[in-house]
Parts: C-alpha cells; structure tokens; sequence
C-alpha cells in the first residue's frame, strides 16, 4: 500500500482559508463537548423527572414515563435526528418553523442535535434512575412520610440524593455514549469533531491522518471524563450504601 504519509498536513490552511487542519480539529472538539455537555445536562434533568414518575405511587404517572421511554428508546438515534432536523420544523407553526430553517449554521443543526440527543438521552437516564431508586431499601419512603415529609419531600432529600450516588458508574457510561453519539450530528451538517475529520479528509485525502487525530481525541476526551467520575464517586461515597464498596 503507497500511501502518503503526512502530519505536516494539520499545519496546512483548511478550505476556509484562514484556519489550519489542526485548528479545525480542534473546533470541531469544542462543538462536541458543547453538544454533549448542554444535551446530557438536559437528559440528566428531564430523565430524572421521568424516573420519579416510574417510581411514584401514581399509576398515571407510571404509564406516562412508561410510553415515553418505550417510544423514544426504541427508535435508532440516526432516524430520530432526522425527525428533529426534518419533520419537527413542518410541524411548527410556520413563522417559527421558518425561524428554525433560517438560523445560520452552526446553530440550525445544534439546535435539532440538542433536542434529539438530550430526548433520546432522557429515556436511558430514566432507566437509571429508576433502577437506583429501587435498589434503595423499601422503607425509606414510608419513614420519610411518617416524618412528616410530602412524597415530593422524600424523594428530593432522601431518596435522589442516594439514587445518584448509586448511579454514578451508569452515568458515567451514559455521559461517554453522549460524546460519542454527538458523531451522528454530522448527518445533518454540524462539523463537530467527526465531521471536521471527515471534511479534512475529503479535502486532504488524508484519511489515515485525519481519523487518527479524531480518534486520539475522543479517547482524551472520554478518558478524563472517567477519571473525573470516578473521583467524584469515591467522593461522594456513603459506606453501607450498593455500590460504596471498591476503591479504598
């Protein structure tokens, strides 16, 4: 095989004119950190709520958090960015489907890749949720409600709390798989790191070099975001507790 080795080529001016390939490599890093971050706060908020309603005394409740993951989980991301990038603005209103259309790049392929990631998100943390709160010993809400304390009240200052000390390694995975399935948003024309090494490819033909530097990336980026978990988890650790046993 003859290739052409080159990593000169990051140093090289990318089509834009004005930034190298390295830079652009860069930005594109930014764009999925931003992506990730913002769309798995929103999972982490909205999925929460759903795990309550999984786990709450009301049927209707339950039933509602059970459509909702059911549908959202079961369909494959690519075609529910799609949706998002597609279908949601025609079935906007028409000033504001027209709004969303019109907004220059990159925000008029952030914002559907925000929706569909955070959405999507949010049916996985749900399951999370749902399976730290009922790890949690029975007991717990009945002795919080006989102190005193709404439901509501038990389930914020009990009950979460130790939930997500449990959940940590589940979001840990969860909070990777988000920068990693940023990659999909380049389907719809947001450059983020994936998207960027493929534009530098295309005009480069460095394909070795571009896809190594994407892939170099992604493992700094996902491995610090490990090594910080993990040290928020030994942190925030209470002995007696599923999951506190481990590290020393």
């Amino acid at each position: 095989m003859n290739y052409d080795w080159s990593w000169q080529v990051f140093f090289e001016l990318s089509p834009d004119g004005v930034h190298t390939y390295l830079e652009t490599i860069l930005m594109g890093a930014g764009w999925t950190l931003a992506l990730a971050a913002s769309s798995f706060l929103f999972a982490l908020t909205l999925g929460s709520i759903l795990g309550v309603m999984r786990t709450a005394r009301s049927r209707r409740l339950n039933l509602m958090g059970t459509i909702y993951v059911e549908i959202i989980r079961n369909i494959p991301l690519l075609v529910q960015m799609f949706l998002w990038y597609f279908v949601l603005p025609e079935l906007l209103p028409v000033r504001l489907g027209l709004a969303m259309k019109q907004m220059p790049q990159p925000w008029s392929s952030l914002l559907p890749a925000f929706l569909c990631l955070g959405f999507y998100g949010a049916s996985r943390v749900s399951e999370q949720v749902r399976a730290g709160i009922q790890s949690l010993p029975r007991g717990q809400l009945q002795a919080g409600t006989a102190l005193g304390l709404s439901e509501v009240q038990v389930y914020q200052y009990i009950i979460l709390p130790e939930a997500f000390r449990i959940i940590i390694p589940l979001m840990t995975s969860e909070l990777v798989g988000t920068v990693k399935y940023s990659s999909v948003a380049l389907t719809i024309g947001l450059l983020e790191l994936t998207g960027e090494a493929r534009s530098m490819q295309e005009f480069s033909f460095h394909i070795f070099e571009a896809f190594t530097a994407a892939t170099l990336v992604y493992l700094t980026i996902n491995w610090t975001i490990v090594s910080a978990m993990r040290t928020l988890e030994r942190a925030v650790a209470v002995p007696g507790l599923v999951g506190s046993s481990g590290t020393k």
